[in-house]
């Protein structure tokens, strides 16, 4: 079976590409390791909302403590979400803005 990516006929891994292939993608993604940031806020909100404000609307607090787990589905759900977004600009080498820093003066 060949790489999806490259067509090599190396091993190919669980995800179909093969290790040279998963090697590049994993330097090229690691510059965009703050991408975590986001699903950690929304799975932040998601506990904060419902975690602290369900009990404070009279609901019992088991109830407000199943906001552990709305906060992990999203947490998960928002990461692999982005995580395969990556997948694909990596498949067709889309060049990432980098961050914009202003000349010194």
């Amino acid at each position: 079976m060949a790489c999806e990516r490259c067509g090599g006929d190396e091993a190919i891994q669980k995800s179909g590409w093969c290790l040279t292939c998963e090697r590049a993608y994993d330097t090229w993604v690691r510059r965009h390791a703050t991408d975590i940031i986001w699903a950690v806020m929304g799975a932040g909100l998601i506990i904060a909302f419902l975690g602290l404000g369900l009990p404070l609307l009279g609901l019992g607090s088991l109830v407000g403590a199943t906001a552990a787990l709305g906060g992990s589905a999203t947490l998960y759900g928002l990461w692999r979400g982005t995580q395969r977004r990556r997948r694909r600009q990596f498949l067709r080498g889309v060049a990432l803005p980098r961050a914009y820093l202003p000349s010194p003066k």
